[in-house]
């Protein structure tokens, strides 16, 4: 009795699986080369990004990038995993919102945890192509007297597709002083 109960409900479910809109999907890994022009600095390195659709509205998500200051030894990393929620909200737009755990890593003693959160539409133009616009927040705790200062970021991008698994992807991430991150590579989708 309680398996049929659990097939009638998955079988009810079927109609409504096809949650992200015509032509965006959620399952997909990409490398990139990474560049951020922040007032510090310059620094540039490569990335890689990756999501996977676990539910008909939900994905996971997670990011990685290596970067090297420009003119001095210095390197750092920053990495977030989270989740994501996307619902269709015409035929080739999604409304997509996004929580994650952000790791930011200077160099030993100087290293941040924080979170992040995000919200905007992502639309596909036929076959071909993607947009992207995203208004977010970050912000990390206090560690050994440095408290960096929380953020309000804008995150633009797009995407040319190849063919139905193949794509170039860049992403552009800006804040209100005027710090930009941006990354472009190729991402393979499925």
């Amino acid at each position: 009795m309680k398996n049929s109960l659990i097939a009638l409900a998955l079988a009810s479910a079927l109609p409504f699986a096809a949650s992200a809109a015509d032509n965006l999907s959620y399952n997909y890994a990409e490398g990139n080369y990474a560049k951020t022009d922040a007032q510090g600095g310059e620094a540039e390195g490569w990335g890689v990004k990756g999501s996977y659709g676990v539910l008909p509205n939900m994905h996971v998500f997670g990011d990685f990038s290596q970067q090297d200051v420009a003119g001095s030894s210095d390197r750092f990393n920053q990495w977030r995993v989270g989740a994501g929620y996307n619902v269709e909200i015409a035929p080739s737009t999604d409304f997509v919102a996004r929580a994650a755990y952000n790791k930011y890593d200077a160099k030993p003693g100087l290293n941040f945890n924080g979170y992040s959160a995000e919200a905007g539409i992502r639309t596909a133009f036929g076959e071909h192509a993607e947009v992207y616009a995203m208004g977010g927040y970050e912000d990390y705790a206090k560690k050994n007297n440095v408290n960096p200062e929380g953020q309000w970021y804008g995150r633009l991008g797009a995407q040319v597709k190849l063919n139905q698994n193949w794509g170039i992807n860049g992403d552009l991430k800006m804040n209100r002083d005027g710090n930009k991150e941006w990354s472009v590579g190729p991402r393979f989708s499925w």
